[in-house]
């Protein structure tokens, strides 16, 4: 019988991506951290020993716990965290289970924005349309989802970049930007690990609207549209933020579940 307060591999991989996804919590303490550099999509890394430091940090949001095997690290700080009132769940049989499936992607601690504690910071373009939306998206749902983005004038992109420790991204001379016929969506899966059928799928609509490319994919006139129509509906950047990860919400589990739906107008109607 399974424990009431764990979570399998396959169920956590059918949460993560969506906004229904609780806090990833990974305790794995320093040497096996060191001997497998990879974290699993939106989660952050916390010493187990800080139990009041986590429980500030969730601030009552519900999370799964992670520690390498699943067992005394992560059943007993769930624990601890369910005796103070937290839902808190944890990984059945911890990284290892994570790593030995073939679908779970792992993102290199070495290409994670995050320093410490600290949510990254993302500065762009002014008045985003498609890669300046796909792109936050993406690091929300599977990098850091307490990530910050500022949009400011293309001149000054690069300067508050400076100033503010805020990473860069979708202009010209930057790690963060479009590579040769790849837009910015694209360059973020691969250098985050992060390609899988459903966002591989989604890359491809996003570069085909982004790009100007419908060709590529059916799609892309409709995400063009959308997304024109999103920025005429909102003056404030960060408003058309929010607004635009409920686009990419539904194109995400669109490309991961909904592929094969079809609709048309029924052949014939019978009389009332």
């Amino acid at each position: 019988m399974p424990a009431p307060n764990e979570i399998t591999t396959p169920q956590l991989l059918r949460l993560i991506g969506t906004p229904d996804c609780p806090a990833l919590v990974d305790i794995c303490i320093e040497a096996d951290h060191l001997a497998d550099p990879y974290l699993i999509p939106g989660s952050f890394r916390h010493n187990f020993n800080d139990i009041s430091g986590l429980v500030e940090r969730l601030n009552g949001q519900p999370c799964v716990i992670i520690c390498q095997k699943g067992k005394k690290l992560s059943q007993g700080l769930t624990a601890w965290l369910n005796s103070d009132g937290i839902n808190a769940q944890y990984l059945k049989g911890g990284r290892l289970a994570w790593i030995a499936d073939q679908a779970a992607p792992r993102i290199a601690a070495k290409a994670h924005p995050i320093e410490g504690t600290s949510p990254s910071i993302w500065v762009t373009r002014h008045r985003p349309k498609i890669d300046r939306i796909a792109c936050p998206w993406l690091i929300q749902r599977f990098v850091d989802p307490k990530a910050r983005f500022l949009f400011v004038a293309p001149s000054e992109v690069q300067e508050v970049a400076n100033r503010f420790g805020a990473q860069p991204f979708d202009i010209e001379g930057v790690h963060w930007s479009h590579r040769g016929e790849l837009c910015t969506f694209d360059v973020m899966l691969d250098e985050f690990g992060l390609r899988t059928k459903a966002l591989d799928e989604l890359s491809l609509v996003i570069r085909a609207a982004d790009t100007n490319r419908h060709d590529l994919h059916p799609a892309a006139a409709g995400l063009l549209a959308v997304s024109v129509g999103l920025s005429k509906q909102y003056r404030n950047d960060v408003e058309q933020l929010r607004a635009g990860l409920n686009i990419y919400d539904a194109l995400y589990l669109w490309a991961r579940d909904g592929q094969s739906e079809q609709h048309d107008w029924p052949n014939s109607r019978g009389n009332s």
